[in-house]
């Protein structure tokens, strides 16, 4: 039976939901899938600069799946401005 999952504390509720290339329209685009979870772990190491014990600390999480989620939306993001992707930050 595997281990239940621990609710994640996520702070920050996006008020926009897609990020695209300029002049592109979006249908034309593909996308890149961002959930909330991802989201927040970017936005405290990268905007609220909190080491990785510290950010999973906030999310209730353990450091190693705090990291996981992080380079999950590291990933999703180099995709998306690599290859012109837009970004839908999932809810």
């Amino acid at each position: 039976m595997p281990r239940p999952k621990l609710c994640r504390r996520i702070r920050f509720n996006p008020h926009i939901h897609y990020f695209k290339p300029r002049g592109t329209p979006l249908r034309k685009l593909e996308e890149v899938e961002l959930s909330t979870e991802e989201l927040e772990a970017y936005r405290l190491r990268y905007l609220n600069d909190l080491d990785q014990k510290q950010a999973a600390k906030k999310m209730n999480t353990s450091a190693s799946t705090y990291q996981r989620i992080l380079y999950s939306a590291c990933g999703k993001i180099a995709d998306a401005l690599i290859n012109g992707k837009a970004i839908k930050i999932i809810t």
